[in-house]
């Protein structure tokens, strides 16, 4: 148990320093931009005079030094309090909790839609010949080429106005989930198959491969069965990376299919100059890479248990 301790508190002590990383260069960032934070709270409003951009600049703390408001900032961060909106005029944490759902709905759906995509190309075109793996390399090309924002508009053109098959933007109906998946997933699956097929591909020349041939299993049940757990663990971390920056991505692809969520509040935050808010989702962000991090750690060891006597649960 002492071994594990010491794991969960290295874990806990690098997470906090992710995220406060994170939150500090935010900070330094948007505090640097040139302008006043002030015309972001008292809007186009020409009345406003300066005695009472003064006061309001008083009562947000924007005049005291930046190093004032890096401490007061952290300190609020350190007990959960992201700040109030200038723009909303409420808690930044109200904001994005009920803009969350959707975005993490759709990060989840394109991250299971890629990992599938991906395993079943992998597997489909770890064989011998090597025209399929030409064929599947020149697509995942194509596909990693092209920005998020055009794929988008091109399968918006595809499948919505010129066949009408699927919605265009935002609702209740489900199928308004598929373009914008497809338009996530797509590209990270570009990128998670030739790691499969390569990590699959050097499974397969193992002997463990060669004695399952042997004993007379399939050559199809050998990729499944025994090459992909062998090629899972370069996958598990891209996948865990591409996951972790999954709401940065979709700040474009809610804004093309006009849904609601995180990244469309990120959006609206940095052209409205609206830094608790973009504070707020740089450290959601931060902190959901950081769950990530943990959840593929545990997966690690789930599908490779040897790595359990580097953790010390073997000792425990």
């Amino acid at each position: 148990m002492p071994a594990l301790l010491r794991v969960v508190v290295a874990r806990l002590g690098a997470a906090a320093l992710v995220v406060w990383g994170a939150a500090s260069c935010a900070f330094l960032a948007l505090h640097l931009i040139p302008g006043d934070p002030v015309n972001a709270i008292v809007g186009s409003n020409s009345l406003v005079g300066d005695e009472q951009r003064a006061e309001v600049r008083h009562h947000y703390g924007l005049d005291q030094p930046l190093a004032v408001q890096y401490l007061r900032y952290l300190l609020r961060l350190a007990h959960g309090d992201l700040g109030d909106s200038y723009q909303l005029q409420q808690p930044v944490s109200s904001v994005l909790s009920a803009q969350f759902r959707p975005t993490a709905e759709l990060a989840l759906w394109a991250t299971l839609v890629a990992v599938a995509l991906a395993v079943a190309v992998a597997v489909l075109t770890s064989g011998r010949s090597r025209l399929p793996r030409r064929v599947s390399a020149a697509i995942e090309l194509v596909v990693v080429s092209t920005p998020s924002f055009w794929l988008g508009i091109v399968l918006l053109t595809v499948f919505s106005f010129r066949l009408g098959w699927l919605p265009v933007s935002d609702g209740d109906d489900v199928r308004s989930l598929v373009l914008p998946v497809a338009t996530l997933a797509l590209p990270i699956a570009a990128v998670l198959i030739p790691v499969v097929r390569e990590g699959l591909l050097r499974a397969l020349e193992q002997p463990f491969a060669q004695t399952a041939r042997a004993r007379g299993l399939a050559e199809p049940a050998v990729r499944v069965r025994h090459g992909l757990r062998h090629a899972a663990l370069p996958a598990l971390t891209l996948t865990g990376w591409f996951t972790g920056t999954l709401l940065g991505g979709a700040v474009v692809v809610e804004d093309v299919f006009a849904r609601s969520g995180i990244g469309r509040v990120t959006l609206q935050a940095v052209e409205g100059r609206d830094l608790p808010v973009v504070q707020g989702v740089v450290a959601l962000s931060a902190v959901v890479f950081v769950a990530v991090g943990a959840l593929i750690e545990v997966l690690y060891v789930l599908v490779d248990p040897r790595l359990r006597e580097g953790t010390g649960v073997t000792a425990a």
